[in-house]
């Protein structure tokens, strides 16, 4: 199966109503909420095998086979399903076709809301499990949930942004009390695999829970090196499958946790420096004001 490139935030709203939303771009990040038969019809062409830059949660009705990463996945009935930025997929849906609800949003939605990241969570994890089958009294209760979404989306609540996280992690772990679906059928990808396993070991480093703690996998000659792989064919495998870089990846996560470390802890700038495996606190500084744009200090100041 053919990879496309990432299906950006802008391209799924063209593609799907020929339009965007004012709130595109917000600093809180996006979210969105939708029936899936609003969003479909007889005009409508499949989704391509690929990337979205943003998480997607579905509750999907119907008989349908969803390509995942190097596996496919076979649903039936009402199934709850966990995707994320790093994991490719498309959906073969059944003939009669399907009904359900989907939610959007963006890692910018949840950054400094929480401790650590939104893929600390099993089925955000790599090699996690995204599918989570219902009972019909399950499917009215998660039924419940996206309606409230749907209600929030659209009301002028002024903090109807936290209201819907908490919305979106109670569908989280609605979905972690129950197990995840096992009917998979492997489709050998050695690419995936290998980028699997290396955003595993990246998030094994993390969060970073004291100062003494260190962040040693830094670079992408350390990842090949615990791969056992050819630098070179590591940053093929991972560029190809995510579109990024192995460093922007490694610099995307340190960054996210400097960001928390800075919001959530009193640890001064040279103490979250060292944690995060720079040796002089000033090339965290440097490393810090290229990627955000400011300083650390002024990150948490503000």
């Amino acid at each position: 199966m053919t990879l496309e490139k990432s299906e950006t935030l802008e391209e799924f709203y063209k593609k799907k109503f020929n339009y965007l939303p004012q709130n595109l771009k917000q600093d809180i990040g996006h979210f969105n909420v939708f029936k899936i038969e609003d969003t479909t019809g007889p005009h409508g062409t499949p989704a391509k095998y690929s990337r979205r830059e943003f998480y997607k949660i579905t509750m999907m009705r119907g008989n349908n086979i969803c390509h995942y990463a190097d596996k496919s996945i076979e649903v039936s009935g009402t199934t709850l399903m966990f995707f994320n930025p790093n994991v490719p997929y498309a959906w073969d849906c059944g003939v009669d076709g399907v009904t359900g609800y989907f939610s959007i949003f963006t890692d910018g939605f949840f950054n400094g809301k929480m401790r650590g990241s939104i893929q600390d969570f099993p089925m955000f994890a790599p090699g996690g499990k995204p599918a989570y089958p219902l009972t019909p009294e399950q499917d009215k209760q998660v039924s419940a949930i996206y309606q409230k979404m749907q209600e929030e989306i659209n009301s002028d609540y002024v903090y109807k942004y936290d209201l819907l996280r908490n919305y979106v992690t109670e569908l989280i772990h609605f979905a972690l009390k129950i197990q995840p679906a096992e009917a998979l059928y492997q489709h050998p990808n050695a690419k995936a695999r290998i980028t699997a396993v290396f955003t595993e070991l990246l998030e094994r480093q993390f969060p970073i829970e004291s100062p003494s703690q260190r962040f040693t996998l830094r670079s992408a000659n350390d990842f090949a090196q615990q791969l056992a792989v050819h630098v070179n064919h590591l940053n093929r495998a991972i560029k190809e499958t995510t579109g990024k870089t192995t460093s922007e990846h490694i610099f995307d996560r340190v960054i996210a946790e400097a960001k928390a470390l800075l919001k959530h802890t009193n640890w001064n700038v040279s103490e979250i420096s060292y944690s995060l495996g720079f040796e002089e606190p000033a090339h965290f500084n440097n490393f810090f004001k290229k990627q955000v744009a400011i300083t650390p200090t002024a990150y948490r100041n503000a």
